[in-house]
């Protein structure tokens, strides 16, 4: 997760970010919590872990339309797999 969308997701006063700086509808400039922001990225960080280590979805769909249940069970056994590795927090 990048630093700009975690800073838009935990202050919704903020519209335009420019470097590391961050401003508001009228342009002035708005401090943000460094903590919050920070604290937002490594509570979000499984997301992209997760969506490395997915197997592909077509996968899925080549054994839905073949009609393979074990093709099936097999994919949603290593999603579960990739969910067990990197859990919610």
């Amino acid at each position: 997760m990048r630093k700009q969308e975690a800073i838009y997701a935990t202050h919704s006063n903020v519209v335009t970010i420019r470097g590391d700086d961050a401003f508001d509808a009228n342009g002035n400039q708005v401090s943000y919590d460094e903590a919050t922001v920070q604290s937002y990225i490594d509570s979000h960080s499984y997301i992209a872990k997760r969506q490395a280590e997915y197997p592909p979805f077509t996968d899925y769909l080549d054994g839905i339309a073949k009609g393979d249940q074990a093709q099936i069970d097999k994919y949603i056994a290593d999603c579960q797999a990739v969910k067990a590795k990197y859990p919610k927090p």
